[in-house]
């Protein structure tokens, strides 16, 4: 049985799984979608100290308080930052680092210098009423729909779970000068329809910091994949398990 640690990305919430998570469990194993502070059961304490650090001991937390080992680590989006502090954190409970469709950090970077298109959403947050909230990204005419998500029961499902974003969480950096972090062997995979304009990810380097090959994947759907094709993304983390 092997522990899938699943962590949503920004503005959702661990309910982002629902569809996955039974799936993995009928394959004989372990898989947890918590929600991250401020979404989800943790919507009432979103407020303008949550940040990336906030996201990132939520999910190192976890893993020690439930002596979690051998876990395979999955970060969506924004939680690819997360997934990468919290691996810098306990690198000897992780076995293996899924970047799903996500941002992937070197140390001392911020969401911004993964993402530059963040920094006008940051400014966009300090300028505002509240001086830090950020907003989900509204939805946009198929293929892109609602973060890829365009069957319109889908879409509303969706929009039951969306909460506001604190701009620290793009703004905190991710810290990564953990030597022994090099040696947890990931995997990205790439969600290949309607990508929006400025959103473009970075290319996977030819070797992982661990000195292998790159494992790159595909999907041929939209951001989340979660909700869009559970059944093909469960296919792919049981490669992991």
């Amino acid at each position: 049985m092997t522990t899938y640690l699943l962590v949503h990305g920004a503005w959702h919430s661990g309910r982002a799984w629902d569809r996955v998570v039974p799936l993995l469990t009928a394959a004989g194993h372990r898989p947890i979608a918590p929600s991250l502070t401020g979404y989800g059961d943790k919507a009432h304490l979103l407020g303008p100290e949550v940040g990336l650090d906030t996201h990132v001991e939520d999910v190192v937390r976890l893993i020690t308080g439930e002596d979690l080992t051998d876990v395979v680590l999955v970060g969506h989006s924004y939680a690819g930052l997360v997934i990468s502090s919290a691996a810098n954190q306990v690198p000897d409970r992780i076995s293996h680092l899924v970047y799903l469709d996500a941002m992937v950090p070197e140390h001392g970077e911020t969401a911004a210098d993964v993402l530059p298109k963040a920094q006008e959403v940051i400014d966009r947050a300090l300028a505002s009423e509240s001086g830090w909230r950020v907003p989900p990204i509204p939805e946009m005419p198929p293929p892109m729909g609602l973060f890829g998500v365009t069957d319109p029961e889908d879409v509303a499902w969706l929009r039951t779970m969306l909460s506001d974003q604190p701009v620290r969480c793009l703004q905190q950096p991710v810290r990564l000068d953990n030597p022994a972090v090099n040696g947890i062997p990931r995997t990205h995979i790439h969600c290949t329809a309607g990508q929006p304009e400025g959103f473009a990810r970075r290319p996977v380097p030819a070797t992982q910091p661990n000195g292998s090959p790159s494992q790159v994947w595909e999907l041929a759907t939209g951001h989340d994949c979660m909700i869009t094709t559970p059944v093909e993304l469960t296919d792919l983390l049981l490669k992991l398990g």
